[in-house]
């Protein structure tokens, strides 16, 4: 997240064109839905309508589309023909998910397509075409609109095109919900960063941020198991895990107490349990942690449990470390496990 101060001196570089700052950061146009660079040609907007972000993928993530001006995405060479065809058709089609065939169909080699948009982009086309059908749902969640509002900023011109892509990653489209198990999603701002929440009126599901890899397969796993659909919404449970994170975060909270349910095999079970009995500003190793269950030669099942950990924070997979007392790996990635660890070492 950006200081106040930071922000404002990105808002001065984009009204000045400051190409010092071409690639430094992204600014999504809250009016318009579209993310620029710092030189972008088009009319300035109001301080308060940008929101800034470190990278392309998290502007992608936050529902915004590239500005087809600035072409923020190509900075700073020019984009190959075709590398634009495959931006072209993600925005046709955003809720497509690619496959090889697909690519044969247009005459290139998929390998091929991949290593050129990731020498350009900096990212994977799977990436960015997972970011930006993530956008989309996200955008949903983000702002609580009205679906033809929502429909209309994420760039669509009919209702179906939208339905499908949300539909994609929540479950049925939005109109039939209501014929469905519903849960409701919220986002929640962070100090680390964007998270969202998935519950009912009885517990919470799913905590993760936002930018998390594999976070797309977790809410599909999510709402297969429950046979549930997905809305943008809030609920008791949502505002009660959004005011403990709050305390969590002003190291001003002893113990989480919103309601949750864990959907997972027995052994996943006993894998979060035992993590939660890890007190907070102490570690364990995944060595340490098979042996408490009682399965002294399961580490690599341990650690695939710990990865399919669908409550962050909450159910602390943070505090698993690897024997040899290295950092190790974190969904959320790693630079937030060593904050998370600093964070209650010093509670």
């Amino acid at each position: 997240m950006f200081s106040e101060k930071q922000q404002k001196r990105y808002y001065q570089a984009l009204l000045e064109k400051d190409s010092t700052y071409d690639g430094i950061f992204f600014v999504g146009i809250q009016t318009t839905g579209v993310f620029c660079h710092a030189t972008c040609p088009a009319r300035k907007p109001k301080y308060e309508n940008c929101t800034f972000y470190e990278t392309a993928e998290a502007a992608l993530l936050a529902g915004y589309r590239p500005c087809k001006r600035c072409k923020p995405l190509s900075y700073p060479r020019e984009i190959p023909l075709l590398v634009q065809k495959m931006v072209e058709l993600v925005e046709e089609n955003p809720e497509k998910r690619w496959k090889d065939q697909d690519f044969a169909e247009l005459g290139i080699h998929s390998m091929t397509a991949r290593r050129q948009f990731k020498k350009f982009y900096g990212m994977t086309f799977v990436q960015f075409a997972r970011s930006r059908r993530m956008g989309i749902a996200l955008k949903s969640i983000k702002n609580g609109e009205k679906r033809i509002d929502t429909q209309l900023d994420a760039g669509y011109d009919s209702p179906s095109g939208f339905y499908d892509a949300f539909s994609k990653i929540m479950g049925r489209n939005p109109k039939q919900s209501q014929e469905l198990k519903v849960l409701s999603a919220d986002w929640l701002d962070t100090l680390l960063g964007p998270m969202i929440s998935i519950a009912d009126d009885e517990y919470l599901y799913l905590l993760e941020f936002v930018d998390r890899r594999g976070l797309e397969r977790e809410i599909e796993r999510l709402r297969n198991r429950m046979n549930a659909s997905i809305v943008p919404g809030k609920t008791k449970i949502t505002e009660q895990i959004k005011a403990e994170l709050g305390l969590y975060f002003d190291k001003k909270l002893d113990q989480f107490r919103t309601p949750y349910l864990c959907i997972g095999s027995d052994f996943q079970k006993s894998v979060w349990q035992a993590l939660t009995e890890i007190e907070r500003g102490k570690t364990a190793s995944y060595k340490q942690l098979a042996e408490h269950i009682g399965y002294p030669k399961g580490m690599r099942a341990i650690g695939n449990a710990n990865g399919a950990n669908q409550l962050a924070i909450i159910i602390p997979c943070h505090r698993v470390i690897q024997t040899d007392g290295s950092i190790g790996g974190y969904g959320g990635g790693v630079e937030r496990k060593r904050w998370l660890l600093k964070h209650e070492m010093e509670y």
